[in-house]
């Protein structure tokens, strides 16, 4: 059983400036895991999804600015980014597809992608609520 856990977002002073203007602020943005579910919040933008729908998460980055900074959807993969950095991230890989940009049922991702300030610990506690479910299946 996971005992809640937030993640703050690592925002780049500059990421910061520029997002603010989305309402995107560390104080609106975060990723909560508890025992059932994953939440992540960046502003106006959210994403729920039940932890048992968690692929796998692995560390990704250093990412290109551009492409790094604000809620960004991909047109290769389909997958959805929520950036304050182009440091690194979490790259999270989803059994079924979900809504984030366009809302819960409209525009559904494959995976998402966020930069919080301690990437590794997401990661490793994403894919041990993921191995959990798969030896429960």
């Amino acid at each position: 059983m996971i005992e809640q856990q937030v993640f703050p977002f690592a925002f780049d002073p500059v990421a910061r400036l520029l997002l603010t203007m989305l309402t995107v602020t560390p104080a609106r943005s975060r990723v909560t895991v508890d025992s059932r579910e994953l939440h992540i919040r960046f502003g106006p933008w959210s994403l729920r999804t039940p932890l048992t729908n968690v692929e796998r998460a692995c560390v990704t980055g250093p990412y290109r600015w551009m492409k790094a900074i604000g809620p960004r959807g991909s047109a290769v993969d389909h997958g959805v980014t929520f950036g304050t950095n182009r440091r690194g991230g979490v790259c999270i890989l989803l059994r079924e597809p979900v809504g984030a940009l366009l809302g819960p049922d409209r525009l559904l991702h494959p995976g998402v992608t966020v930069t919080v300030t301690d990437p590794g610990r997401l990661a490793a506690v994403l894919n041990s609520a993921a191995a959990d479910g798969d030896r429960t299946s």
